[in-house]
């Protein structure tokens, strides 16, 4: 059992206020297997007290210095890898494989990538007659969710750090495992007092604390789109700067020109990406478009790919699929499921309930729907499972309007053998990352979203604008 009770603020591991505490859920085998405390906004008042200090002397350290301390933190992270990979199987149940090579190993290439970017990344330059500065924008508020918990701090974190921010981070409650032990990452690694400071607690009381708190300059949220419009209303009496990666409801256009061993290569791979961590991805590709004619041999495709997904306990070596992360999620799963039954779309593969001989654990059926509709809820609401929508499609021009038919626009993706079809259909997408012929996540390219997928960018360069102020300076001084 893990006890992980205290916070740690300005450079130390400290009792939190309220000694109130919750309990961590393994969702492989529901049972309880650690307990974080629950913190305040009082909590939260230290945090940015010690972040406001540090801000003072951590702002002017000069590229070289943030450089090697980056270079420290990745050093360490290194060294804990494995444990942080096996703490994420722990508090939200990803396969052993996917927790070691890419959730876990994400935090690592963030520093890296941040490390690369700051060695040339100009902070000062001349613009006409002014020179330009860009300066650190301040005390940061960063409020992170479960479903790829190191990636998802690391990609704030590091681009903050690099740029000269200081931070006040509240880790998603139900995944806090990997949060301590990179905290203990950056402690060990030297990080100053005040600079980075981690907070317990749900986003009513401490998230909510952070995104309203007039000493923080800028929040960055990921999470449901909900919560979102919440961080932004707490967030807007003192006009700080908010960015936000939210939900996302990808569509997947398969082109009509591919051969059929293209066409099966894209659809299965289409199913797999979409499946990946229990399809608890924000920019997973749940929505299939295919040609009308060809919805048939897509049909197989997909069942046969979805049929050979191994789901199962996270520690096993064949496992692809492991539990979602929580009965809540479990729940609101099936009740989508079941609002597709409802409305009239085809199980084609899966559906209600736990896979066979899993009864313990929160499992979920890989599921395929075909014959959807678009104005279908489970065509229009992003389900956060391993759930995908087969929509057929008569024309080219058909598919991009249906595709853009929907609140979200956060990813994309279009499988053609035209190379000049498949860019004119992706130019026309409305999200902010639309993936080519099977394209993987480039962690140097910008990612973030259109409409209520959110506002601004993480990684790469325009990640770091993201933690920055300009300022224009006129004239020559005398």
């Amino acid at each position: 059992m893990r006890k992980y009770t205290n916070f740690y603020l300005d450079g130390q591991w400290v009792e939190p206020t309220n000694r109130s505490t919750t309990d961590v859920i393994n969702p492989a085998t529901e049972q309880v297997v650690g307990q974080i405390s629950m913190g305040t906004a009082a909590d939260v008042d230290t945090a940015v007290k010690a972040a406001q200090t540090a801000f003072k002397t951590f702002s002017q350290t000069s590229r070289q210095e943030r450089l090697e301390l980056l270079k420290a933190i990745a050093a360490e992270y290194k060294k804990k890898s494995s444990e942080i990979a096996a703490a994420i199987t722990a508090e939200m149940g990803a396969p052993k494989w996917l927790s070691e090579s890419n959730q876990a190993a994400s935090g690592y290439l963030h520093f890296k990538s941040a490390i690369d970017i700051l060695e040339d990344f100009e902070f000062e330059f001349k613009q006409d007659t002014a020179m330009i500065h860009k300066e650190p924008i301040g005390v940061c508020g960063f409020i992170t969710p479960w479903n790829w918990p190191v990636n998802q701090i690391g990609c704030k974190l590091a681009p903050a750090l690099a740029t000269g921010c200081t931070v006040v981070w509240k880790p998603s409650e139900e995944a806090p495992f990997s949060a301590y032990l990179l905290m203990q990452v950056l402690h060990d690694a030297g990080v100053p007092k005040g600079v980075v400071n981690m907070i317990n607690g749900d986003g009513p009381v401490v998230g909510s604390a952070i995104s309203s708190h007039p000493d923080i300059q800028m929040v960055s949220f990921t999470g449901s789109t909900n919560a979102g419009i919440a961080v932004a209303k707490d967030a807007a009496p003192s006009i700080k700067r908010v960015t936000q990666e939210l939900g996302g409801k990808s569509a997947n256009i398969i082109l009509a020109d591919l051969s059929t061993e293209a066409f099966a290569k894209a659809v299965a791979g289409g199913v797999k990406t979409m499946c990946v961590n229990s399809g608890q991805n924000c920019n997973a590709p749940s929505r299939m478009f295919i040609p009308q004619d060809r919805l048939a041999e897509a049909e197989a495709v997909v069942k046969t790919a979805m049929e050979k997904l191994t789901v199962g306990d996270p520690q096993a070596e064949n496992t692809f699929l492991g539990p979602v992360v929580s009965k809540q999620q479990w729940q609101r799963i099936q009740d989508l499921i079941q609002q597709g039954i409802d409305e009239g779309a085809q199980v084609l593969t899966g559906g209600l309930g736990k896979p066979a001989q899993l009864d313990t654990g929160y499992y979920v059926q890989p599921t395929a729907f075909t014959q959807v509709k678009n104005d279908m809820q489970i065509a229009q609401r992003e389900i956060f499972g391993p759930v995908l929508c087969l929509l057929p499609y008569d024309t080219e021009e058909q598919a991009i309007q249906m595709a853009n038919a929907n609140d979200y626009g956060l990813s994309g993706y279009v499988s053609g053998a035209n190379p000049d079809a498949v860019n004119r259909v992706a130019n026309q997408l409305r999200a902010g990352m639309i993936h080519l012929n099977g394209a993987q996540m480039d962690r140097t390219a910008p990612f973030g979203g259109y409409k209520h997928s959110g506002n601004g960018r993480e990684r790469g360069a325009q990640g770091f604008e993201e933690f920055l102020e300009t300022k224009a300076l006129l004239g020559v001084a005398q």
